[in-house]
């Protein structure tokens, strides 16, 4: 049979591209940066810092006495949200998956005029418990020294109004079981997400802008290859080479700082598909600024106009509610933003890609928007 004869294969040219590919990545220096290094420093750095933020999310029992001193000091300290558009049941699951510090109900006895302050924390905020314990336990101390104070002013003890005066105040602390939620268990999924983020958009805007200005992908167009196994090549390639990156991300973490993976290998796999959509999906935004780019050096101003924003915004590093409403509002249509808080709550809650299917579509949604866009604008010659 002659070699004319014999049939093309475009699985094996798209595999070759693929191999090729990968191994360019391999020797480019500022694609490990981006998708390995940078990611590990930032572990490392903050997997040796075990405090945590001071502000403090309390739940607050729809029965709870809102009408006496120690809430409205509680209350007004500006470290500490207060929740209250959640049933106790809500709350319970929050504070079990260390989403919420303490659910707080306060309590008066009319008969001696008392207040019984009840405190709910969990292992899975413990630091942050104990911090609600203590801020409760010294609002407790002033207010009944206050009490003790009024009744060794010498005053006529009959001349007390105890309705007026202030209240002897007891805390009564419990706790529910709960998984430690750590720094690590935190930064890691964002830092996932930033090298994700990196891979799909300065690796793509670069390379498929260097194949059009060298002439590469013209030569392709002289062998019998589509187009789609191009494009399929070059996805393989960086599906292998991140894959391979988020996998030693995950097992550092693990392994050096006990980051939880709740069901072991099979969160793990999880993390690693959910990990595959947003390189697709970030990979257009790397189509889109390949194709208006009209010099390599346009670039990263157009990458870091995409990037930017998002490793800031998204929760890569601090959580999004601790910013003003307004940047809340704007980190809430990122698609980071998903892909990080869905990465958590599969790694620490335990949540299947169909508990994050709100997630997903949010994610797919961006897709389809910004391959649309790349279609548009993304150019072969």
């Amino acid at each position: 049979m002659s070699k004319s004869t014999i049939e093309y294969s475009q699985i094996k040219a798209m595999l070759a591209i693929a191999k090729a590919s990968f191994r360019s990545m391999i020797r480019n220096p500022s694609a490990v940066v981006f998708s390995l290094a940078f990611p590990l420093i930032f572990i490392i750095v903050f997997g040796f810092i075990k405090g945590t933020s001071i502000r403090l999310d309390v739940g607050i029992d729809s029965t709870c006495d809102t009408s006496n001193t120690i809430y409205n000091e509680f209350s007004s300290l500006p470290n500490v949200d207060l929740v209250k558009d959640k049933s106790s049941s809500e709350m319970l699951n929050l504070l079990h998956k260390g989403r919420m510090d303490g659910v707080l109900k306060i309590n008066r006895n009319e008969k001696d005029n008392t207040l019984v302050v009840e405190i709910i924390t969990s292992k899975a905020s413990r630091e942050k418990g104990m911090f609600v314990k203590s801020i409760l336990s010294s609002l407790i101390d002033k207010q009944n020294l206050g009490h003790l104070r009024e009744l060794t002013s010498g005053k006529d003890p009959g001349s007390i109004n105890t309705k007026e005066s202030s209240p002897i105040a007891e805390l009564r602390e419990s706790d529910v079981p709960g998984r430690e939620y750590k720094m690590i268990d935190f930064i890691l999924p964002g830092q996932l997400g930033f090298s994700i983020l990196s891979a799909g958009v300065f690796g793509t805007a670069f390379i498929f802008f260097s194949f059009r200005q060298t002439l590469v992908l013209k030569r392709f167009f002289a062998t019998p290859i589509k187009r789609t196994y191009i494009i399929l090549g070059e996805t393989l390639s960086r599906l292998v080479f991140q894959l391979t990156g988020s996998l030693i991300i995950i097992l550092l973490g693990k392994y050096f700082f006990g980051f939880t993976l709740i069901h072991g290998w099979i969160t793990l796999i999880q993390m690693l598909l959910l990990s595959a959509v947003g390189l697709i999906i970030f990979m257009g935004f790397g189509f889109v600024i390949s194709g208006i780019a009209k010099s390599e050096s346009v670039i990263p101003p157009l990458a870091n106009v995409i990037t930017l924003p998002q490793f800031l915004l998204s929760g890569t590093f601090f959580p999004i509610d601790a910013f003003p409403p307004w940047l809340q509002h704007i980190g809430n249509v990122l698609p980071l933003t998903y892909l990080n808080d869905a990465l958590r709550k599969i790694a620490f809650e335990g949540a299947d890609l169909t508990s994050i299917s709100q997630h997903l579509l949010i994610l797919v949604a961006w897709g389809i928007l910004i391959y649309f866009a790349a279609i548009r604008f993304f150019k072969w010659e």
